[in-house]
């Protein structure tokens, strides 16, 4: 595994406006935070003590003032809490350890000036050893065959219409509709390069929620540099419609990841998995695509779809996944650390037979499937998608993997991580 630690990345992004709402240091803040573990990757072993050193500014001044903390399991509750004053704008903070494999969460408050600032960092014990609490049933095999089966008998078939708001001089685009099944649609954005050849596809599925596909083009780089790329949505809803459209359509959902989960048969991610198989069908059914490469790329739940399609089809040669969700989602269980969308906080998600459906559709268990070479990059302050789930996934895979760590970043990657993977993927091809 290659690692590569970029921890002033966040730093660098606070000029950026346009990624304001998923930064660690709020835009045009007063207030900075800076938290330095004594350890340079942010890991420990289990056993051994972890202290953070804390540094707190306003307007660039360091501000000797009291910080209140609280220590705990990744998305757990505090189970310790102090204070400290801040000397000469620093104080230390003793972590301590965890006796298992996990992270542990350290929550800062200061009040400065009438005004509440917070922050936090987490900390990794044993890392490398953390092992997912989802079972991997035994029947996983046999139930997702006959789902592949099953959806087989659907022929592939797909509407396709020439984008002209979104071709450029160097790349044509195209808004398509793909019939997953007898009851489902998805739609999708396809970009190619206007050059004739033969070119490798690559799948991109879409992150949690109800929403339209806001930007086509920020992944043009794919296709001006030669893949025809293909980024879609998973509720068969047009992306041209009105923003006023997709809201209604949104509350109409309601939280679809809820919706069938007490049987496996019926979940509402059945088809979505099977969709994106559908989606490689109508990619490698193209005249320009080149007959041998084929590769998913996503964030978030697009992180976890794209694991998920990696394991169930093998005809996908390259995998890259960011912070993926829906990762050891019965991890809460006996006090452990679980993944999004954290059905623990719901009310009666975490039953026996809910929790049976997950394990069917947990990324963890198609990680261990996969085959193909993979790409994960996650941070480990990501309260979204916690460190410990990522990991979880990450320990199981025994593909070819590298992993680009960053362990400041909360849950969004840097425009240079989303085009390092695009790089990642043009050095895998065959």
């Amino acid at each position: 595994m290659r690692t590569i630690f970029r921890l002033l990345a966040a730093i660098a992004l606070m000029a950026l406006p346009q990624l304001a709402s998923g930064e660690n240091y709020p835009y045009r803040s007063d207030f900075l935070w800076v938290s330095v573990p004594d350890h340079g990757d942010w890991l420990y072993q289990t056993g051994e003590k972890a202290v953070v050193e804390v540094s707190l500014y306003k307007y660039g001044v360091p501000q000797d003032v009291e910080v209140s903390y609280e220590l705990m399991r990744d998305m757990l509750e505090p189970t310790e809490k102090g204070k400290v004053k801040l000397k000469n704008g620093r104080a230390k903070v003793e972590m301590g350890t965890l006796k298992e494999p996990g992270f542990k969460d350290c929550r800062l408050t200061a009040v400065i000036d009438g005004v509440k600032t917070s922050h936090h960092v987490k900390v990794g014990f044993s890392a490398d050893k953390i092992q997912p609490k989802t079972k991997n049933p035994s029947d996983f095999d046999s139930f997702w065959k006959a789902a592949l089966e099953e959806s087989a008998k659907t022929p592939m078939t797909y509407e396709i219409s020439k984008s002209e708001l979104y071709t450029t001089d160097k790349i044509d685009a195209y808004l398509v509709k793909i019939r997953t099944d007898k009851s489902h649609s998805i739609y999708g954005y396809l970009t190619r390069p206007k050059k004739a050849g033969k070119y490798p596809v690559v799948l991109c599925p879409p992150g949690a929620g109800v929403k339209t596909i806001k930007e086509p083009l920020r992944h043009s780089y794919y296709a001006e540099d030669g893949m025809i790329r293909l980024e879609i949505e998973i509720h068969g809803l047009n992306p041209e419609m009105l923003t006023k459209d997709f809201k209604d359509a949104s509350n109409a959902f309601g939280n679809y990841l809820t919706m069938g989960l007490d049987n496996k048969e019926n979940y509402y991610m059945r088809h979505v998995y099977l969709g994106c198989v559908k989606a490689i069908d109508f990619l490698t059914s193209l005249s320009d695509w080149d007959g041998k490469n084929v590769a998913v790329q996503g964030g978030s739940q697009g992180g976890a779809l794209a694991l998920v399609t990696a394991g169930l089809d093998k005809r996908v040669t390259a995998c890259v996944a960011n912070h993926p969700a829906l990762s050891d989602m019965a991890g809460y269980q006996n006090g452990g650390t679980g993944g999004y969308p954290h059905f623990n906080k719901m009310n009666g998600m975490m039953t026996s037979e809910k929790i049976n459906t997950m394990a069917y559709y947990d990324v963890v268990n198609f990680a261990r499937r996969i085959t193909c070479p993979v790409r994960m990059t996650w941070g480990y302050n990501d309260n979204t998608c916690p460190p410990t789930t990522s990991y979880a996934v990450w320990n199981v895979i025994t593909a070819p993997k590298e992993a680009l760590i960053t362990p400041i970043n909360e849950h969004w990657t840097s425009e240079a991580t989303e085009k390092g993977h695009k790089d990642w993927i043009k050095k895998h091809l065959k």
